[in-house]
This record gives C-alpha cells, sequence and structure tokens, in this order.
C-alpha cells in the first residue's frame, strides 16, 4: 500500500483509492470506535479497532478497511496478536458514510463484508443520522430514536442510535 496521504484498500487486486474522510466523518466514527471498545473493555468479549486491514478474499487479493471492527476474544486468541492485516472479516464491521460515498459502493463493501463471514455490518449515515445494518438475514434501517441490538455481533452490545450522532 502507498504512504501518500490517502486511504486505501485493495479490492480483487486492484488499488483504490479514496480521499481522506470529512471532520463529521471521523467524529462519528471515532465516537463508533469509543462506544465499541468501552462495551468490548468493560465485558471482556473480545477487541475493537479502528481502521485496520482485513484480509477477506485471495487470488486476487481483496483487503479492507472499516472505520471501526470488532473481533471476539475466542478469535483474537487463536489468532494472536499480529502486526499485519486480520485473516478474515471482522465479526462486526462499522462503516459511516462520507460525503463523497455513493450509496451504491457503500452497499456493495457492506455485501463484501457479510459474504466474506461478518456476522453484521453497521453502515452509519451522519447527514440522516440514521444506520442500515446488514446481517446474514437481510437488511434493516433504523432511525435516530431507536436503539441498535448488535448483541449478534458483539455479545451483550445495545446503544442508541442517537449516541454515535451526539
Amino acid at each position: 500500500m502507498h504512504d501518500d496521504g490517502m486511504r486505501h484498500e485493495l479490492v480483487a487486486g486492484e488499488l483504490l483509492v479514496m480521499p481522506p474522510p470529512g471532520i463529521e466523518h471521523g467524529r462519528v466514527a471515532a465516537t463508533a470506535a469509543r462506544l465499541l471498545g468501552n462495551h468490548a473493555l468493560a465485558t471482556a468479549v473480545g477487541v475493537t479497532l479502528g481502521e485496520a486491514g482485513f484480509v477477506i478474499a485471495n487470488d486476487p487479493d481483496t483487503v479492507r478497511e472499516p472505520d471501526a471492527a470488532f473481533i471476539h476474544q475466542a478469535r483474537a486468541d487463536a489468532v494472536g496478536r499480529t502486526f499485519k492485516y486480520w485473516p478474515g472479516p471482522p465479526d462486526l464491521a462499522v462503516e459511516v458514510v462520507s460525503p463523497d460515498d455513493r450509496p451504491r459502493e457503500v452497499e456493495s463493501k457492506a455485501r463484501e463484508w457479510m459474504a466474506s463471514g461478518a456476522t453484521a455490518v453497521l453502515v452509519l449515515e451522519p447527514r440522516t443520522r440514521s444506520a442500515t445494518v446488514y446481517r446474514p438475514g437481510g437488511v434493516s434501517a433504523h432511525a435516530a430514536n431507536e436503539t441498535l441490538d448488535l448483541s449478534d455481533a458483539v455479545p451483550g452490545w445495545r446503544v442508541p442510535l442517537a449516541d454515535f450522532f451526539a
């Protein structure tokens, strides 16, 4: 990967270059990582990561980078500490929609996470303060006044959607 100040992902062997996200994207992504991390730390259920690479396909390789991610403790223990990309998907991938993101591309990325074996994908939309959750059984849309139950991916994690945008 290049170190040119841009974000990069490797998709089916091709380098995808993305502009740095805006401030609101960064704020929501940091809040998501903090909320997820606080829960994981308090309950010792797993590991939270921010902007880490996950190898989700080989030959051709695909390395994706969610804005935040969670890995169950048992999976983290099985792999051990690594300084390279994680081999496989996270249990939960969190994606924050940027102003430059195209809806079709966001949906495609969420579906890639699911196809690679993620338990759930949480897509946060700062402009509308809403969320879309992808699971093996389908896709659900959520408004800011709802509480998300993501305990299938992160044991015991239930969080008011509005907390991501506070």
